[in-house]
């Protein structure tokens, strides 16, 4: 038994540094961002016009894990959709109503306060609304995408 511990320990050893190259390379360098450092841009095609945000961490179009925050307008919706990949979005301010399900209904949206956590298994289908402007930060893992319920609610078909 004694020899075998060593065995497996060079074994272990000569896996790792045969890894530690092709792991280095996929590791994305340190991020600390203030606020005042926070580039905000128009939101992507696939959100309703309207929203802005702004890329933290990674990069939403290659695999990854990345954190972009939204800045939603007042009265802001997007209809029922999809994404591929587990989502976890924090209210940073103001306040969201996330309703679950196809059909966009204000009535069963739950309002999610500043400092409040939405976490979703892929293919979890939601909708948003807001009365005030508001700011969420969503953390996932790239590529990012949506995919609306009903395909005439995607912002993409009306450009």
């Amino acid at each position: 038994m004694q020899s075998f511990i060593p065995q497996v320990t060079i074994c272990a050893s000569a896996v790792l540094l045969m890894l530690a190259p092709a792991l280095a390379q996929q590791q994305p360098q340190h991020v600390m961002v203030n606020p005042s450092d926070i580039n905000w841009t128009a939101a992507p095609p696939s959100l309703p016009k309207g929203a802005q945000m702004a890329l933290l961490y990674g990069d939403p179009t290659k695999d990854g894990v990345f954190v972009m925050r939204l800045k939603f307008p007042a009265n802001y919706r997007i209809p029922p959709h999809t994404h591929p990949n587990d989502e976890i979005v924090t209210v940073l301010s103001g306040e969201v109503g996330f309703g679950m399900g196809t059909t966009f209904d204000p009535a069963k949206t739950k309002a999610i306060e500043a400092g409040g956590v939405i976490a979703m298994p892929p293919g979890t289908q939601h909708f948003v609304q807001n009365d005030q402007e508001t700011v969420v930060q969503l953390s996932s893992r790239g590529p990012w995408s949506i995919a609306y319920v009903n395909p005439a609610d995607d912002p993409r078909k009306s450009q």
